[in-house]
C-alpha cells in the first residue's frame, strides 16, 4: 500500500478541523482519517468566544453557527461579590459568541470534513515508528504506513502522551446536568451565569433549545462522595448557591436526575509536536493543551490547531523540515504559560474564601496547585472535552 503522508486520529472537533485543514491544502488524498463513530451527546463545553471568528472563517465554518445555535450576548458573573454583574458582548468588538447545540455544530463540522477525507471508523489498536514512519495498526483492516501522525483523541492524549511528559496542573473535576424547563409560563432568560462559592464554582447557560447547561467545578476531595447517583446531594449542592438556585427556582427548570461527573482539570503536553525517530507528530485540541473550562478555550483551541495542522505538517512533508513543528510547540507553550499566568489572576480575584483549599490551591496558597487528591469517582471518570 502506498505511503500517506498524514495520518489523523480522532474523529472530534479537532480532528475534523485537522482534515478541514488538510483537505483545503490539497492533502485530501496522502491523509488517512481515523474517527469511531461516536454519539458527541450531550456535555458541557457549549460556549464558543467570538475570538473563534476567524478561525470559522478560516476553514469555511461560518454558516455553521448562525442557525440553531444562540448568540451568548449576556453575561452575568457573582465573583468576587455577593451581587450578581452583567457583561454584555454590544461592548466587544468582535460582537457576541455564541452557545452552541454543541452537538449539532460537531456534526456539521464532522460532515464537511467528510466531504474531503474519507473517515475510517475503526479505532487504531497501535501506533509504532519503523524507518521513520508511522506503522499504524487498525482494529480492523490492513496495517498503514504515514509520515505523520495527528493525535486528536482529547485528553487521553492516547497517543501522543508517551512522546511528550504529560504535565497536570490540578485534579479538578465536574458534575453537570442539563436539566429540562418545566414552566411554560416563565420564558428562561437567554444568559449565562457564573458563580464562585466557597469550594468551587457554578456555570450555567441556556441552551438553544431551552434547557439549562448546569455544571459545578471542585477538586475530588471536595465533592460529596456518590454525587452521581445521588440527586438528594445534587439539590442540596444546588441550593448552596445563590444565584444559581434562584435562577433554576425562577425559571422552573427541573432538577429530576443526578450530575454526570468527569475530569476537568488543566493538562498539556511538553512538548505537543516534533520527531520521533525520523516520523513527526503533533497532538492538537485537549490532547496538546486542556485549559480549566474558566477559560471557554475547549472548541477555540480546537479549531486553533486543527487549523495549524497543515502548515506545521507540510515543511516536514516537503523537505523534512523541522522549524515549524518547533514553532507549533513553542506557542502552545506560550500559551500555556500565559493561560496558567492569567488564570492565578483570576482566581485570586475572588477574596471571600481565599482561605478555603479549592482558592488556595490557585493562587499559591498552601497545597498549590500540584496537590494530590484521593483517588475517587471523579478523577477516574472519563475526561471531558470541554
Amino acid at each position: 500500500m502506498p505511503i500517506l503522508d498524514v495520518a489523523v486520529i480522532g474523529g472530534g472537533l479537532a480532528g475534523a478541523a485537522a482534515c478541514l485543514a488538510l483537505g483545503q491544502a490539497g492533502r485530501g488524498q496522502e491523509t488517512a482519517w481515523f474517527g469511531p463513530d461516536q454519539d458527541p451527546g450531550d456535555r458541557i463545553g457549549e460556549s464558543l468566544p467570538s475570538t473563534a471568528r476567524p478561525l470559522l472563517d478560516r476553514l469555511g465554518l461560518s454558516d455553521c453557527v448562525e442557525a440553531g445555535h444562540r448568540p451568548a450576548n449576556a453575561t452575568f458573573t457573582a465573583w468576587g461579590r455577593d451581587a450578581l454583574v452583567e457583561r454584555n458582548a454590544i461592548v466587544q468588538l468582535r460582537g457576541p459568541g455564541w452557545v452552541l447545540d454543541r452537538p449539532g455544530f460537531e456534526r456539521d463540522v464532522i460532515a464537511r470534513a467528510e466531504v474531503l477525507i474519507e473517515r475510517h471508523r475503526v479505532p487504531i489498536l497501535k501506533a509504532t515508528v519503523e524507518d521513520g514512519l508511522w506503522v499504524l495498526t487498525p482494529e480492523h483492516g490492513p496495517i498503514l504506513r504515514a509520515r505523520a501522525l495527528v493525535d486528536a483523541t482529547g485528553r487521553a492524549a492516547t497517543f501522543a502522551r508517551g512522546l511528550g511528559a504529560f504535565r497536570r496542573d490540578d485534579r479538578m473535576s465536574v458534575a453537570y446536568a442539563f436539566p429540562p424547563h418545566r414552566d411554560p409560563e416563565v420564558d428562561p432568560t437567554p444568559a449565562t451565569l457564573i458563580e464562585a462559592v466557597a469550594d468551587g464554582w457554578w456555570y450555567a447557560a441556556l441552551l438553544p433549545d431551552q434547557r439549562l447547561s448546569l455544571a459545578y467545578f471542585s477538586d475530588p476531595d471536595l465533592m460529596p462522595r456518590g454525587l452521581s447517583r445521588d440527586l438528594g446531594a445534587w439539590r442540596d449542592l444546588v441550593g448552596g448557591s445563590r444565584h444559581v438556585a434562584r435562577w433554576i427556582e425562577d425559571a422552573g427548570f427541573a432538577l429530576e436526575i443526578p450530575p454526570h461527573v468527569g475530569s476537568a482539570g488543566t493538562t498539556w503536553l511538553d512538548p505537543p509536536a516534533g520527531v520521533h525517530l525520523g516520523a513527526a507528530w503533533m497532538a492538537i485540541g485537549d490532547a496538546a493543551a486542556a485549559f480549566d473550562p474558566l477559560s471557554s478555550h475547549g472548541m477555540t483551541t480546537a479549531l486553533w490547531s486543527g487549523v495549524r495542522v497543515a502548515e506545521t505538517v507540510m515543511p516536514w512533508l516537503a523537505k523534512g523540515e523541522i522549524a515549524a513543528l518547533l514553532a507549533y510547540a513553542a506557542t502552545v507553550k506560550r500559551g500555556v504559560e500565559t493561560f496558567r499566568t492569567e488564570r492565578a489572576a483570576l482566581y485570586g480575584r475572588e477574596q471571600r474564601f481565599a482561605d478555603r483549599p479549592f482558592w488556595e490551591r490557585r493562587t499559591g496558597g498552601p497545597g498549590g496547585p500540584d496537590a494530590s487528591a484521593p483517588e475517587t469517582e471523579y478523577n477516574r471518570a472519563k475526561p471531558l472535552e470541554t
